[in-house]
């Protein structure tokens, strides 16, 4: 029976993370029915000061990519650098089923609530850390303590030595590869710990490193390296091996064709009008037209550029793997992404009108995942959380004088 519950209803996850890497990995839960508690900071999360921003938008809570990646969450502010900040955190570790967190190594160690605290009074508690060079349970990294971002993630992992136009101008991935690419591993790691958990009652620390998240997907480095001693290098928009596989120029823009077996190769040919070059000796086989691949795309393009996009589209697409380039706005109007539910509108707060954010890419059959709440405003939360401990208003009034919690108005 289907239902709208998510398939991980029932776990309550501790997202002690900041950024973007950890709190996309909690969110991805969030997303499929986990109670994501997002524990900040009384200053909180800096992406909350990171845009884009709307121009009604004057309260500024939060800008557009905190919006990305906290939706589904609750939201308490603590100060965990006081003792009663500390209790506070313990007692909700004795609920929780997981805690994601990305400070740099050693830092909640330093503040006494590091992993071995915190499994001494959960032992079935699953830890998952995303760190730039990982932590200590996958290997000691000589640059453990190294601070890392999205670029040093794709630069060390072995994509930017690999992408762009050429060697001399290395390229990253226009979207946080290095984070969000760890945040996925960090989450399919949480629920392997969490399944084994739910088996044996005994957690484990889930220690991702954003760099071995890169390389992971660096098949084409590994696999030329290994097999053939030869460092992969920048084709472009190409894959080594395969052409044609790049992107070409039509009378009034770009679009990207991949082509790369005989029989794409030849009815692109065939619809192109050109089907002399499936003829020419060196386009004959896959290999030849990869060793002569230059050489093909300028013969192809010349054929391209006689035609606009949209007579493209109308040519090509259904026939061999093709695609205009498409932008923001073209991704906004194309029906693709509107029949799957990939641009969702949520509220925002300061803004008249709703938002739309990136949709659930995972689609289940029976618990399909849901855009439940928008992200929450520092401390949004911090009463209600605070209720579901058994403390009373005036415990939590005290603690706000303080100024160890604080309140969203």
């Amino acid at each position: 029976m289907r239902t709208q519950q998510g398939a991980l209803s029932g776990l309550k996850i501790l997202d002690l993370t900041h950024s973007l890497a950890g709190p996309f990995c909690a969110q991805l839960l969030a997303d499929h029915g986990a109670d994501v508690i997002k524990v900040e900071s009384l200053d909180g999360d800096f992406f909350r000061k990171n845009g884009p921003f709307a121009p009604e938008d004057q309260e500024r809570h939060f800008g557009g990519l905190f919006q990305t990646c906290n939706r589904n969450k609750r939201g308490i502010a603590i100060d965990l650098k006081t003792t009663e900040g500390k209790y506070i955190l313990l007692e909700l570790v004795k609920q929780a089923d997981g805690l994601i967190e990305n400070f740099r190594s050693g830092v909640l160690e330093r503040l006494g609530i590091g992993y071995d605290v915190l499994k001494a009074i959960n032992p079935r508690l699953v830890y998952t850390t995303i760190r730039g060079f990982g932590d200590d349970v996958g290997g000691e990294s000589p640059y453990k303590h190294w601070p890392a971002f999205d670029i040093v993630a794709q630069a060390m992992g072995g994509w930017m030595g690999a992408t762009g136009p050429d060697a001399d101008h290395p390229m990253k991935v226009g979207a946080g590869a290095g984070d969000t690419i760890s945040g996925m591993f960090g989450a399919i790691g949480t629920v392997i710990a969490l399944y084994h958990a739910k088996n044996t009652g005994v957690g484990q620390h889930v220690d991702i490193a954003m760099v071995d998240s890169i390389l992971a997907l660096s098949e084409t480095v590994v696999s030329q390296y290994s097999y053939r001693g030869v460092s992969a290098r920048p084709v472009g928009n190409g894959i080594p091996g395969l052409a044609p596989f790049d992107t070409f120029q039509a009378s009034d823009g770009v679009i990207a064709i991949a082509a790369p077996h005989n029989p794409q190769f030849h009815l692109l040919c065939q619809l192109l009008g050109c089907p002399e070059l499936i003829e020419k000796p060196e386009y004959a086989n896959e290999q030849l037209r990869w060793d002569h691949y230059q050489q093909l795309n300028a013969d192809l393009e010349r054929y391209t550029r006689q035609y606009t996009k949209q007579a493209l589209i109308e040519m090509l697409s259904g026939r061999v793997p093709f695609s205009p380039i498409f932008t923001g706005e073209d991704i906004f109007k194309d029906a693709h992404f509107a029949a799957r539910g990939m641009l969702q509108e949520v509220e925002h707060p300061g803004c008249a009108t709703p938002k739309k954010i990136t949709g659930i890419p995972v689609k289940l059959s029976e618990t399909p995942g849901s855009i439940r709440t928008r992200a929450p405003k520092l401390g949004e939360h911090t009463v209600g959380i605070l209720h579901d401990l058994g403390w009373d208003d005036a415990k939590i009034q005290e603690l706000q004088a303080k100024g160890i919690l604080k309140i969203a108005s």
